[in-house]
């Protein structure tokens, strides 16, 4: 029996896609908000392509700070963005 491959959707272009082809993006308890690119860092995630297009689309729709429920620093955006080149 077929091990089930979990979906999770992107922010960027919110299409449905196998877990392991995404990047998760976490904030932590303390509120910093950065690329979980192991998948396994505590905190509450959402998940973008690893496409800097779609990270684009996301974060222009803010779809980022409506994930996380609060205002993200355009420097954060930044790093977060050299980091996916």
């Amino acid at each position: 029996m077929q091990k089930k491959v979990p979906l999770r959707r992107c922010l960027g272009c919110m299409e449905m896609k196998p877990k392991n082809e995404l990047v998760r993006v976490v904030k932590n308890k303390s509120g910093d908000i950065s690329l979980d690119l192991t998948g396994k860092a505590p905190g509450r995630g959402a998940y973008i392509c690893k496409d800097v297009e779609c990270f684009q689309k996301a974060r222009k729709a803010r779809r980022f700070e409506r994930e996380f429920s609060s205002q993200i620093p355009d420097d954060i955006y930044d790093r977060m963005e050299a980091e996916l080149k």
